[in-house]
């Protein structure tokens, strides 16, 4: 009787090893689970797999990946919580840094030779691309540029990010207007973007605090808990971990060749906002194509904030991630010149301090766009 009622006696050797065993259990588990979770989420995103869809499923997949990530946004926000995100990972070729989205697709991106048929709509990151994407499409298609389910789809089912692994296939990307041209998207900077003298180039640059407000909104969308706070993304954007390059080289490398080569046109996004009729004009010039009236006013109307805002999911500028799906984060936030008052006073004039350093013996005339770049600042770089 006495046996009957003793007690289990594990002495703290014992504990520890089933504690620690199930720590083991829960982590394989856990890895089996990501395993999955990322072979299905790849095969679903990959390519145009994601953009080529009927909108409806678009929306359909979006909730299956909300359902299929609740038990990653568990893990991920403990994870997080236990070690705070410092840096954002990706991918580098020859000294460019990316996401990880473009592993492989800087190579092939260098190693492309454009033709006369292709458009290249390139800008540092957030600095108004897709904008001047649907610019030139429309341009290009007269106005009549079609992205709803019985045309085009999505921008991305038409436009190839040459050096990302979604978006239609470069191969595969349909072709537009009279002269059947491809609107093709980049971020690269002039050392590793393919140059063809038949082919053209519009590029856009905007206000570096400006542009880096953008892209915090842009992390911490797409990587929710993971995305490193503001001073650490503010480290990343003055250095030459910046993906694509920095601010300053970017700029100054598409202004240089803008100045050397007729081919390219270089636009500010402030020119965009203040009058968009006559960017339009200016790209319309540019790509050769007249526009009648009725034309010009379509191409305005279909490219401003207010049309692209009440479509903006045939804009989405990446397809959805665990992230995305459950915050609350928009790819077309806003059409304003103040973006940078976003930005915390610390970051701000970091930011301006390093884009002067960086601007010295440049060729852009930053001072003429941009006055505040022209203020005497003294630069004490972080380590």
């Amino acid at each position: 009787m006495r046996a009957a009622g003793r007690r289990l006696n594990l002495g703290p050797v014992s504990v520890l090893g089933w504690i620690l065993a199930a720590l083991a259990l829960g982590a394989a588990a856990s890895a089996v689970y990501a395993l999955r979770f990322q072979r299905w989420y790849h095969r679903e995103t990959t390519g145009d797999a994601y953009f080529r869809r009927p909108s409806a499923e678009r929306e359909a997949f979006r909730h299956e990946l909300a359902r299929r990530s609740r038990i990653m946004m568990s893990l991920v926000s403990f994870a997080t919580r236990v070690v705070p995100p410092r840096r954002l990972f990706g991918t580098r070729f020859r000294g460019v840094g990316g996401p990880p989205q473009c592993r492989g697709g800087f190579a092939r991106a260098a190693a492309y030779r454009p033709t006369a048929g292709d458009v290249f709509v390139a800008t540092q990151m957030k600095c108004g691309t897709t904008w001047m994407q649907q610019v030139v499409y429309e341009v290009l298609s007269r106005g009549r540029g079609d992205l709803s389910d019985a045309g085009h789809r999505h921008l991305y089912a038409l436009s190839p990010w040459i050096e990302a692994n979604f978006s239609v296939r470069l191969d595969d990307a349909p072709r537009v207007g009279d002269g059947k041209q491809r609107v093709i998207k980049t971020h690269l900077p002039v050392s590793l973007c393919p140059y063809g003298e038949d082919a053209r180039y519009v590029y856009v640059t905007r206000h570096p605090v400006a542009c880096f407000a953008s892209c915090v909104d842009f992390v911490r969308m797409m990587a929710g808990p993971i995305a490193p706070d503001a001073p650490h993304l503010a480290d990343w954007f003055c250095s030459d971990r910046m993906w694509w390059r920095s601010w300053p080289e970017h700029v100054d490398g598409w202004w240089r060749w803008s100045e050397a080569r007729p081919n390219v046109l270089f636009v500010h996004y402030e020119e965009m906002l203040a009058d968009l009729p006559a960017s339009v004009d200016r790209v319309a010039a540019f790509l050769d194509v007249p526009l009648e009236p009725a034309e010009r006013a379509a191409v305005v109307e279909k490219s401003g904030f207010a049309y692209m805002k009440r479509y903006e999911e045939r804009f989405e500028m990446s397809p959805p991630t665990p992230f995305s799906v459950w915050g609350e984060g928009q790819f077309l936030r806003s059409a304003s010149r103040d973006r940078d008052r976003d930005v915390g006073a610390a970051e701000r004039e970091r930011i301006l301090a390093f884009c002067r350093e960086r601007l010295r013996g440049a060729a852009y005339p930053a001072a003429r766009f941009y006055p505040d770049l022209a203020e005497r600042a003294e630069f004490v770089p972080r380590t």
